[in-house]
């Protein structure tokens, strides 16, 4: 009986510094304990309590330490779903913004590469999909229009059945637009298979896009063939044009372009040149809400374009390597200069040129967030600083224009990917 007595008033004890040294830890406070001997065959927990409290006292302390470990716990647990709440809010969250910029290069444009989503740069919201799909009907019906007027001028059977047959295509999509409308309106849960939804919608619209392509490129030889424009209706990593020829090393440069977009954020990235080593050696991109940039061996110089308002504007940037010295035109008009801009380091030769796209290794990496959105035009590279006249020419469609005598603007100096090629120029046209 004795034994049993002391066993119960060991355990008692142990519990007892147990929860003192646990309460102290959550406090912050230093344990400390205190030791006593007590002979051979004394009674333990009398000797307890002759060396330290009171029974009642010692008893009212373990139940203040009990209730203490209680509040803890219940804290800790309270903690537990504030943490769950908030990891569900931020999953959320994550699932609706999209991903955020990746590594730490100047201006702040890269993103991690690898991205799998060809619809867009982030995941967007029902309101931004329709009126992405809504900017891409009205490409696509712009295109048709362009291949009617063929039709009649030419009388030509196949091109009105083939357009009569892009035409139905096209009222589908706006079937699929509409229903997708009234979902939104009406809070259908049929909203929840947006994804697959939009993988349905994604693969009409290539599919179309393919097909319109085809049928251009059997009308080609009745234009000229720099009477055109690339259009790229869509932020992906698969519409692009590749410039066939390399380019020479440069110690000048002038770019120009026609682009017209209304695409935001930023335009995207109207070229990217590539060289092995250096992913930036010659890039022009406006992405996020950075202003429009021009990479020259990575360093940046930010220009003073306005361009995303839906209307064709000329651009060019001149350059050239002594003391790095550059400056911006749009519309034939000087808006900017600077110097410190890759100073000394000449453009290398044997690279790599992609319009549309901004490359994160040597003809590759496509990054749908950085992709160009809009039309190009009339893009020409020269080695040399063209003079403020000669841009002048080229900004009013004069018939005193040169063209580049590195890249010229010619359909058979490109090969275009991803259904991004429109055959008919149009800024020109309404300045003549």
């Amino acid at each position: 009986m004795q034994a049993t007595k002391n066993g119960i008033c060991w355990r008692l004890f142990l519990f007892s510094c147990l929860f003192l040294e646990s309460s102290s830890q959550a406090f912050g406070g230093q344990t400390q304990f205190i030791c006593t001997s007590v002979p051979k065959d004394m009674d333990i927990c009398a000797a307890t309590l002759q060396n330290s409290v009171p029974g009642e006292d010692l008893k009212t302390t373990v139940m203040q330490l009990r209730e203490t470990v209680l509040q803890q716990k219940e804290t800790i647990m309270n903690q537990k779903e504030t943490i769950r709440e908030l990891t569900s809010k931020l999953a959320r969250c994550e699932s609706q913004s999209g991903a955020e910029p990746g590594d730490a290069r100047p201006g702040g444009r890269r993103k991690e590469a690898g991205t799998k989503n060809t619809m867009g740069d982030v995941s967007r919201g029902p309101a931004d999909t329709l009126a992405q799909l809504s900017q891409t009907l009205q490409s696509l019906k712009q295109r048709l229009e362009n291949l009617e007027q063929f039709s009649r001028s030419n009388n030509s059977v196949q091109a009105n059945s083939l357009k009569d047959l892009l035409q139905s295509k096209i009222d589908d999509l706006e079937k699929q637009v509409l229903s997708r409308v009234n979902s939104i309106e009406e809070g259908k849960p049929g909203l929840r298979n947006e994804t697959e939804q939009r993988g349905r919608v994604e693969s009409t619209l290539t599919s179309l896009h393919q097909r319109i392509t085809d049928l251009e490129k059997g009308q080609r030889e009745n234009r000229p063939l720099d009477k055109f424009q690339l259009t790229f209706p869509l932020r992906t990593n698969y519409m692009y044009a590749k410039v066939k020829k390399s380019l020479p090393e440069m110690y000048a440069l002038t770019v120009c372009m026609w682009l017209k977009s209304n695409a935001s954020p930023g335009v995207g990235t109207p070229f990217s040149y590539a060289v092995p080593g250096q992913a930036n050696e010659l890039v022009l991109i406006e992405w996020g809400n950075n202003p429009m940039e021009i990479l020259i061996n990575d360093k940046v110089a930010k220009l003073p374009f306005l361009i995303n308002d839906g209307k064709w504007h000329h651009i060019c940037v001149t350059w050239t390597t002594r003391d790095g010295v550059w400056e911006a035109f749009q519309d034939g008009v000087k808006r900017g200069s600077g110097e410190n801009l890759a100073p000394y380091h000449p453009i290398k030769p044997q690279g790599l040129l992609i319009l549309g796209q901004e490359q994160d290794m040597l003809g590759g990496g496509f990054d749908a967030t950085q992709a160009f959105v809009g039309d190009l035009a009339n893009f020409h590279i020269w080695d040399r600083k063209l003079s403020v006249g000669e841009i002048y020419n080229l900004a009013t469609c004069s018939s005193k224009a040169q063209v580049g005598n590195v890249f010229a603007w010619l359909e058979t100096n490109l090969d275009i990917y991803g259904g991004a090629s429109k055959w008919t120029f149009e800024a020109c046209r309404q300045l003549n």
